[in-house]
């Protein structure tokens, strides 16, 4: 253990970041920046949630819980009672972030663009929210440090209608964003003290999503435009850490990996070929079009099943007493599920006692997959094939996340559930107990 004792905190978080793809391009010397910190502190893979998508992963770092405590089980979910869908937010989430908590020890806080922070909550310090803000407007704690932002340029996201429209669009887009919340964030740190600081990079996982397979590919023009944007970043990196001072200990860390689509696997196409699903409609577009009365089974991205069950679900036909037979049936069927070239598509299949606790439980989704990589699961409606292939071209992983931690040592094995526990101890306070990681701190 190097430990050296610090206390503050400066948490620079990259949507999406594969460990691999980072180590490989340090080799290479793209990464400057982050060559100098990681010598300085231990880099090790961690594991994502499941499932792996950036909402369920950064509410469960912020909260160190699983989603059965923090009540965020995916981008999208069905209204209680009704087969509606919303996009929860984090007026959803039932458990308090790691600065809410540090706030009310009286720590001083400045939070940047994480995912799930909308609409912002109170924080002793300043906090931005994430890409679920429509606007800069609204968007901030306190209110008025909306009106700074935007003076400074400042925008929430990109607008990834425009990269699907042209993918012209995405370079130019990402840059300005990037460039203009790297500035804000340094303008801030120097503004007042802080005692814990953290800066999201969503517009990594954008720029991998559209370009990833491109990179791989070596595209001419996009593989170009795909690096600068990552050296982009990384001399921003190398910015803030200059402007931070001294006297803070540095984490980087990502919530999932990354690697490119191979295919799109539409499982409630699975489920209706199956008999599991039935429509009511000819030309079925959402859940709200399914036939309550018929359908024993649904699927919600990327990967969530849900038995319509009886007493839960708004017109459940399932009864209790069928449900552990129907929920091992189709996790048999699952686990064997392969495309229309016989490849296996599915490495690994969970119910919901394996991945989640506490007062959510009960509206958890039953089983939830893992799939192998290149085959992203998707829960669209409608779909006439059990496969296709859009512009999204790269998918997130449960594998290759990364944890890097200044002048500390870190155990291997670990995941996002443990990011928090980790930030505690560095921070020398001890974390409640209700938290579900461990720190990784060796």
């Amino acid at each position: 253990m190097w430990f050296k004792k610090k206390t503050r905190l400066l948490i620079i978080g990259l949507d999406g970041t594969p460990l691999s793809f980072v180590k490989s391009n340090v080799e290479k010397g793209n990464l400057p920046a982050l060559e100098q910190l990681f010598a300085s502190g231990s880099l090790v893979e961690i594991k994502s949630t499941h499932p792996f998508v950036s909402c369920v992963a950064w509410s469960t770092y912020m909260t160190g819980k699983n989603a059965g405590k923090h009540n965020i089980f995916g981008f999208i979910d069905r209204k209680p009672g009704t087969y509606s869908i919303y996009i929860p937010n984090s007026s959803n989430m039932t458990s308090a972030t790691i600065w809410e908590l540090l706030s009310e020890m009286g720590k001083a806080v400045l939070v940047m663009n994480v995912p799930v922070t909308y609409p912002p909550r109170k924080v002793n310090g300043y906090l931005v929210s994430g890409f679920l803000a429509p606007k800069v407007d609204g968007a901030t704690y306190p209110s008025e440090l909306a009106v700074k932002l935007k003076a400074m340029d400042y925008e929430i996201d990109i607008d990834p209608w425009r990269a699907r429209e042209s993918l012209d669009n995405l370079y130019p887009d990402l840059m300005r964003v990037v460039k203009a919340r790297i500035s804000a964030f340094i303008k801030l740190l120097k503004e007042r003290k802080w005692d814990f600081a953290q800066l999201h990079i969503m517009e990594t996982d954008r720029l991998y999503h559209f370009m990833w397979e491109h990179m791989e590919a070596g595209h001419p023009k996009y593989a170009k435009e795909f690096m600068e944007v990552i050296k982009a970043i990384d001399e921003g990196v190398g910015e803030i850490v200059e402007a931070a001072g001294k006297d803070y200990t540095i984490v980087v860390m990502s919530d999932h990996g990354f690697c490119s689509v191979e295919k799109e696997i539409y499982l409630n196409h699975f489920l209706e070929k199956r008999g599991y699903l039935n429509y009511k409609t000819d030309n079925p577009k959402s859940l709200e079009d399914i036939d309550p009365k018929t359908t024993k089974v649904f699927c919600m991205d990327p990967g969530r099943f849900y038995i319509n069950l009886e007493g839960r679900e708004a017109q459940g036909c399932v009864g209790k007493s069928e449900y552990n037979k129907l929920r091992e049936e189709l996790k048999g069927e699952l686990e064997d599920l392969t495309d229309e070239n016989g490849v296996k598509v599915i490495k690994d299949v969970f119910t919901k006692d394996e991945l989640y606790s506490g007062p959510n439980f009960e509206i958890a989704p039953d089983i939830v997959i893992n799939p192998v990589d290149g085959y992203d699961p998707k829960g669209a409606f409608g779909k006439k094939t059990l496969s296709g292939k859009g512009p999204i071209v790269g998918m997130h992983t449960y594998d290759n996340a990364m944890l890097f931690a200044q002048d500390h040592d870190l155990r291997p094995g670990g995941g996002v559930v443990d990011v928090t526990p980790t930030l505690y101890e560095l921070l020398g306070i001890k974390p409640p107990q209700d938290f579900d990681g461990v720190s990784l701190i060796a």
